[in-house]
Formats: C-alpha cells, sequence, structure tokens
C-alpha cells in the first residue's frame, strides 16, 4: 500500500512531462505541415543524380 504513494505523484510528474512536452511540440511548429512530408517520398525529383565515373 505504501508504494502507492510514490507511484501515484510519479504518474503525475510523468503526465505533467508529457502535456509539456506537447504543447511545446505544438508552439514549436512541430505538427504545422503534416501531409508534405509524406507526399515527399513519392514525389519524382526533376534532376537526375550525378553519374559516378567507373573508368580507371
Amino acid at each position: 500500500m505504501s508504494v502507492l504513494y510514490v507511484l501515484i505523484p510519479l504518474a503525475l510528474l510523468l503526465l505533467a512531462g508529457a502535456v509539456w512536452a506537447f504543447f511545446w511540440a505544438v508552439g514549436s511548429g512541430q505538427f504545422d505541415d503534416l501531409d508534405t512530408p509524406a507526399m515527399r517520398v513519392v514525389m519524382d525529383d526533376d534532376t537526375r543524380p550525378d553519374q559516378e565515373d567507373t573508368r580507371d
């Protein structure tokens, strides 16, 4: 029973940390653009990578 006196405040501290981290991420713009990074993978690049010279 005495372990609850330790676990409950610890759980509340972890909850407060998670809430703080969420609001920090929202405030710093982490969730501003959720679609572009996913679409960047499927978009075709217009430029070709440089051809490596395989001649010796």
